[in-house]
Parts: C-alpha cells; sequence; structure tokens
C-alpha cells in the first residue's frame, strides 16, 4: 500500500505523523503477524518525499536523490538499521534538480513489492511533487493544524486528492488543545479525524531520530497515533 502524508501548509507535522505512523505499523505488523494476509509484504519504510527540503533522518549512502538521477536503485537507498526504515533525501541544491519527478512512481512501486507499506512524507505546497505521491498513492493522511491557514491549505490539497483518486483514510488533527472540534473537521474533509495533542515528548523524540512509543510509550499522543496506525491497518486490509 502506498500512503501519502500531505497537508499543503509546511510545518504542520507531516513528517512527525509518517515517521511514527510507520513505528506503530511495525509494531502492529508484528503483533498481527499471523493474520490472513501473512504472505503479503510485511513493514513499512519511509520515503522522505520533500526533495528541496528534506526533514527524516539523513546517513550515508545513496538517497531519493540519487535514486532519481539513476545513480542508485531504490533498494540501496532504503535504510534499515534505525528505528524506523527509510529512504532518507539529499539535502542539496545540486541533487534536487539533478532527481527526476516522473522516477517518483516507479520508486514506490518498487518498494511496494518488497514492503506492506511505502509511507511517503510529501512536501508542502500544491507543486508537481506534492501531485505526484498523491496520484500514486492507494490513501492518503491529510495532516493538518487547528489554525486556519492550515485548514485552508490542507482543504486545496483535499481537493487535489479527489481529483486524482486518492482515497482519504484519515485526516490528522496535529498540535490539537483541549476539546479538539475533530467532529467538525470529520465533516468539513469527508473522512474520520483523529488529533494528536500538543505534546514536548514527540517532538524531544522526532528531533532525535526516535518514535514516540520508544521514548514515551504512555502518553496521550502516542496513544493517538497508536489509533491512527489502527485506521491505516483496516484501509490496507480492505
Amino acid at each position: 500500500m502506498i500512503l501519502a502524508v500531505t497537508g499543503g501548509k509546511g510545518g504542520v507535522g507531516k513528517s512527525t505523523i509518517a515517521y511514527n505512523l510507520a513505528a506503530e505499523l511495525d509494531a502492529l505488523e508484528r503483533a498481527n503477524s499471523r493474520d490472513s494476509r501473512s504472505n503479503a509484504n510485511a513493514g513499512s519504510v519511509v520515503v522522505d518525499g520533500d526533495l528541496g527540503m528534506a526533514d527524516l533522518p539523513s546517513s550515508h549512502g545513496p538517497d531519493l536523490h540519487d535514486v532519481l538521477a539513476d545513480r542508485a536503485d531504490p533498494h540501496e537507498a532504503v535504510r534499515e538499521t534505525g528505528p524506523v526504515t527509510l529512504v532518507p533525501c539529499g539535502r542539496t541544491l545540486a541533487g534536487a534538480r539533478s532527481a527526476e519527478l516522473q522516477g517518483l512512481t516507479d520508486v514506490f512501486a518498487a518498494l511496494e513489492r518488497t514492503y506492506r507499506w511505502v509511507i511517503v512524507d510529501s512536501p508542502a505546497g500544491l507543486h508537481a511533487d506534492v501531485g505526484l505521491p498523491l496520484a500514486a498513492a492507494d490513501a492518503a493522511i491529510l495532516v493538518t493544524t487547528p489554525e486556519g491557514a492550515a485548514l485552508a491549505d490542507a482543504l486545496r490539497v483535499r481537493a487535489l486528492a479527489r481529483e486524482l483518486d486518492a482515497g482519504l483514510c484519515r485526516v490528522v488533527l496535529n498540535r490539537a488543545g483541549p476539546n479538539p472540534a475533530t467532529a467538525a473537521v470529520a465533516d468539513r474533509f469527508g473522512a474520520p479525524t483523529v488529533a494528536v495533542p500538543e505534546s514536548e515528548p514527540l517532538a524531544t523524540a522526532q528531533a532525535h531520530g526516535q518514535p514516540l512509543r520508544e521514548t514515551a510509550p504512555d502518553t496521550p499522543a502516542r496513544r493517538s497515533l497508536e489509533s491512527l496506525a489502527d485506521a491505516v491497518y483496516s484501509c490496507s486490509s480492505v
């Protein structure tokens, strides 16, 4: 399953949600290893799809820029040594310029042959590098914060997802305060909504490249992320 984590506005927490969602899905996969899909590809991989402003942990070796410039195979760029399996993206302007955007679809397809979930941390905005993950995705997670500007941008991406026939699995209302308006957001976007509360432990874990389930598993934010993973797991089993 190719899952685009998108949202429109920058800084709403797409990378944090994508990274932690992968960790939670892997835990679910281990817990349900004897389910009816035992022959399916296992585990998840997160692709840092923001070619110009990568935000997920980086490392030495081939990255997405190299893959899209035909200098490496998609699986050569996979990093499985950290807490979350990921394909990092380069951080140079030259690398971004050498990347062929149209190759993204082939990268996702190649990874999907190995991993059950290919989670794409999509860039902000409404440019082609946002539309391509949505066009390739089986489903999308739309991330927004409660602020009006973030909601407005997320609604624009929602419209784009409809045009590209990318089903919306869940909306994530990130950094939500007390009594979040999840019902109103769900009605506005036409999809169930999961609220992830403002969380210093979550921000700290992300800054250190760790999923929250490893550093603060008993926090409200982690329980919300677990609920999101349950929903995605159900979407992928349909």
